[in-house]
């Protein structure tokens, strides 16, 4: 799901250390959709910046974990998120009009995605 614009720096910003062709990304996104993304990924902003202040305070370690493992489920959650959004959307524009490379960087992203 391609959120934001980039320019052609591929793989030079910290924020972006993969490497695909932006101009291939051709389906545009809802603005419900990619709020739905945004509000995930900021809930888990902010219960890292939480995490990190139980850190601070010499919090219970166990009770560290619990929410570094909450943190975790929601970052797998948004990822599943935009999995089904790309399927649904990407690929299915993508199988329409025969562009295997897309099915290729799919299968590349979703290997990198479960490890």
């Amino acid at each position: 799901m391609q959120m934001n614009n980039h320019s052609d720096n591929r793989g030079t910003s910290p924020h972006h250390d993969h490497d695909h062709d932006h101009a291939q990304h051709v389906y545009v996104h809802s603005q419900a959709e990619k709020k739905a993304v945004i509000n995930r990924l900021s809930k888990a902003v902010g219960h890292i910046e939480a995490i990190k202040r139980m850190v601070e305070n010499d919090a219970d370690c166990s009770q560290i974990l619990i929410q570094l493992a909450a943190v975790k489920a929601a970052i797998n959650n948004t990822g599943n998120l935009v999995l089904k959004n790309h399927i649904s959307h990407c690929i299915v524009q993508a199988a329409k009009e025969g562009n295997e490379k897309a099915i290729s960087d799919l299968n590349t992203a979703i290997d990198r995605f479960i490890k």
